[in-house]
């Protein structure tokens, strides 16, 4: 059974976590699939940008890596200090660089949302969501 994300981290007792992925139904990741004979070697290059760039996004540290034939490995430490420095456009800025939206119309309409009445308010609900305690 799924937990929430808060009940398992906790960055007041240490910021550093092992967080495994794993395929399933025998879904190969890297390597090769002994029972059909296909590679799937090609992947492992990219999966090693992805864990980096996904480093480079969030407020994470990459001390070590693996992937595995169907699965993957990651040893990170969570920087909250740099998290919590970001600006409201810069969160949104590294959001999009994920999902590669079209990020100035998202800058944009944030911009306009600051400057209405409700706007500290809400950000700071949205800050927290972003980052619990």
């Amino acid at each position: 059974m799924t937990k929430p994300r808060t009940t398992l981290i906790s960055l007041e007792a240490t910021a550093y976590y092992h967080c495994v992925s794993r395929r399933v139904r025998r879904a190969f990741l890297c390597g090769e699939d002994h029972a059909t004979g296909r590679s799937f070697e090609h992947r492992r290059a990219r999966i090693e940008e992805w864990l980096l760039e996904l480093g480079r996004v969030f407020a994470l540290d990459v001390c070590a890596y693996a992937a595995r034939a169907n699965h993957t490995h990651l040893a990170v430490h969570v920087d909250k200090a740099l998290a919590a420095s970001w600006s409201e456009r810069e969160v949104i800025e590294r959001w999009h660089v994920l999902f590669q939206g079209t990020c100035q119309y998202f800058v944009q309409l944030f911009s306009q949302f600051l400057s209405a009445p409700a706007a500290p308010r809400t950000h700071a609900c949205q800050r927290e969501r972003l980052n619990p305690s």
